[in-house]
């Protein structure tokens, strides 16, 4: 376990030691999030970075990363506990055979810690051996409105409610990070409880940067055309601009099929590596990838 970064600039260089290249407002919000015992709230398009930033911080600082997957209709069940039926039921037959009728004792025994299986949010709040956890809870969007709601308790105090066990409380609060690709807008109330920051697309110099970090096999000369690319994609009128993580993808396609440089001909091949709709793909194959090409190559060659 790591010590929690004591600036700006340390969480930046913390961070940056994993492989996460991130702006000074994103390093920021971060290390005031770090040092306030506050959650973070990040939102933006998909595949900027807002998963990768909750991974690069439990790396850099040595902690468990638990992850809450959301989805519709995800319940406060689901994501906290459940009780382990199966073993349940053959603790009863047990009891059945060897003739122990306790009803009382054998209720609390079937409803302990024993058969208690936890998930990630109460798992979060456990006591783990290298500190607090660092707690995702991803694409929170996807959820329902009553799970926000049940968040509620659990961000402001860090602790859950089982019937049958009574309140859990974290002894040392997790890190907490929550990501929202904005497919709907969460409640305020859930958002005051955090510290908020909108994720971006990066500019070309700190995409090239996060390029060169993740992907350090290919080429310089075609890092900067592949970055080049993508950033002018993602000014024409797309269904989904593609992400970083989309241009990481593209760059290792280029390399594994041993392309030097950008053609009209291998962008048309491996669209489907940068974009996911077929809308999207076909729009830009043939003339179109030759249209952005040139612009890209004129751009690079105006630079140098």
């Amino acid at each position: 376990m790591h010590a929690i970064p004591q600036s700006i600039d340390e969480t930046q260089e913390l961070l940056a030691r994993t492989g996460y290249i991130c702006g000074r407002g994103l390093a920021t919000v971060t290390f005031l999030g770090l040092k306030l015992g506050r959650p973070l709230f990040l939102e933006g398009e998909a595949g900027v970075g807002k998963t990768e930033i909750a991974k690069a911080l439990a790396q850099a600082l040595g902690r468990r990363v638990i992850r809450l997957q959301c989805y519709e209709g995800l319940d406060a069940a689901s994501a906290v506990y459940e009780w382990n039926y199966p073993a349940q039921m053959i603790e009863i037959r047990l009891a059945e055979i060897s003739g122990d009728r306790d009803r009382e004792k054998l209720t609390g025994d079937l409803f302990s810690e024993r058969f208690l299986t936890r998930r990630p949010l109460l798992e979060a709040m456990s006591p783990q051996p290298g500190g607090a956890p660092v707690l995702l809870i991803d694409e929170l969007d996807r959820t329902d409105e009553p799970f926000e709601a049940f968040l509620l308790e659990a961000l402001s105090d860090f602790q859950v409610t089982i019937p049958e066990l009574g309140t859990i409380r974290a002894a040392e609060p997790p890190i907490v990070i929550l990501t929202s690709n904005r497919t709907r807008e969460v409640h305020d109330a859930l958002k005051r409880r955090c510290l908020y920051h909108w994720v971006d697309y990066p500019d070309m110099e700190r995409e090239l940067a996060i390029l060169r970090t993740r992907a350090p096999e290919v080429s310089r000369t075609l890092s900067e055309q592949v970055v080049a690319f993508v950033q002018r994609l993602r000014t024409e009128d797309l269904f989904k601009r593609p992400g970083v993580a989309e241009t990481i993808d593209w760059a290792r396609c280029l390399v594994a099929l041993d392309a030097v440089q950008l053609d009209p001909e291998t962008i048309t091949n491996t669209l489907g590596a940068l974009l996911k709709y077929q809308d999207d793909i076909a729009r830009f194959q043939g003339s179109e990838a030759r249209r952005v090409l040139e612009q890209v190559q004129a751009g690079i060659g105006s630079a140098a």
